[in-house]
């Protein structure tokens, strides 16, 4: 079975990032900023292979940090603007974020008046996070705007407040969105935030612009931007992670037993757990080429991670072909909130992280070693 992510020159465990997928969806995104006028920056939260921003960086005009880690990554290695927005800050996070930044966002109004002073000082550009109070994400656990969120101020509550100093509005309350989710957004945002947004420098509007996914209409998205832009004279920024690195690459994984227990199990080299978390806790299904739902193909089997925990299940699939061990397994669209969320949990081996060249070549670019789950703890 010939297929480039099984070559030979891949080991497994791995994640594979596809350069030309991503410099595709990077294109898409160049469009966008061209044509809206709007400026698109990576969250890091979504995706932070640093090893790919050199041509990342060629496309987008920074990135977005939730930390003063994800902060130092950005300004080290992308080299570009960085933005922070983090639902509180320790008085030592923001020492540590005001050289490193150039937009910082507030979660609430407590937090903005400790750190006004420090923040006019530094020339930072200072925003708030608003709630709009309306809600599109379909998953519970992604919803900013479900009722009593911590995330973003409501317009109630800002109501005879002193903005003087603030320079933008932050709004998030997509996942995985379409433009039409966006347009709803906005007229909310419009009609509990319409005279703010006049006084403003910019407005942020977060991510979940699924602007990469099959099927997104993108004219829709440019004309909302844009529009929305030449209305309130503003600049527009949007920091999308799942659609940069959306369906850039697989995990590539391994079978090493076949156990039988009412049916059979495929024990492989990765964990759910540890490697997968979405898995357990959305739950998600993922996709994996060449198989379907159980009982389509010949072979059904249960695959399990090799971890201890007894849940580390991954799910039932079928094949037209018997597994064994060394069997391949592709994973896909593993790229975006994957990699950014594993752990070393049990020891188990991590994967290795590589990229898929644009010729076809494939470069190995990170392997952890003992030493790696040794010094996370101590």
């Amino acid at each position: 079975m010939s297929h480039p992510y099984l070559s030979a020159a891949i080991p497994s465990p791995c994640y594979v990032c596809d350069e030309a997928l991503l410099e595709r969806n990077l294109k898409l995104m160049k469009r966008v900023q061209d044509e809206s006028g709007a400026d698109i920056i990576l969250a890091l939260k979504g995706f932070s292979m640093w090893s790919t921003f050199p041509l990342v960086r060629n496309y987008l005009k920074g990135c977005t940090a939730s930390s003063v880690w994800e902060a130092k990554l950005a300004a080290y290695e992308f080299e570009r603007e960085v933005h922070a927005y983090a639902p509180a800050y320790k008085a030592s996070d923001i020492d540590e974020l005001l050289p490193l930044v150039n937009h910082i966002s507030f979660n609430s109004l407590t937090q903005w008046q400790a750190y006004r002073e420090k923040v006019a000082a530094s020339g930072v550009s200072p925003g708030l996070r608003v709630n709009p109070e309306h809600q599109e994400a379909e998953t519970e656990l992604y919803d900013p705007s479900a009722p009593g969120s911590r995330l973003g101020i409501r317009a109630a509550d800002l109501e005879g407040a002193d903005l003087t100093g603030i320079e933008g509005l932050h709004v998030h309350n997509l996942c995985e969105c379409d433009s039409y989710a966006l347009e709803r957004t906005l007229q909310a945002v419009e009609a509990k935030f319409g005279a703010l947004l006049k006084k403003m420098k910019w407005l942020n509007l977060g991510g979940g612009h699924l602007m990469t996914r099959e099927g997104y209409d993108v004219d829709h998205l440019i004309a909302q931007l844009k529009r929305l832009r030449e209305t309130y004279d503003l600049q527009i920024i949007l920091e999308p992670g799942s659609a940069v690195a959306w369906r850039t690459g697989p995990l590539v994984a391994e079978v090493v037993d076949i156990v039988e227990n009412e049916g059979a199990i495929a024990i492989l080299d990765i964990s759910a757990t540890a490697h997968m978390p979405d898995v357990l806790e959305m739950p998600y299904r993922p996709t994996i080429t060449y198989a379907r739902e159980p009982g389509v193909l010949a072979h059904t089997y249960k695959l399990g991670g090799n971890s201890c925990l007894a849940g580390d299940v991954i799910g039932l699939y079928s094949f037209a072909e018997p597994l064994k061990p060394g069997s391949r397994i592709i994973f896909e669209d593993m790229m975006h909130y994957t990699m950014v969320k594993t752990s070393f949990f049990n020891g188990v081996e991590h994967p290795s992280i590589g990229i898929l060249r644009r010729d076809g070549n494939f470069d190995l670019v990170r392997k952890f070693e003992y030493e790696d789950f040794r010094d996370r703890l101590s």
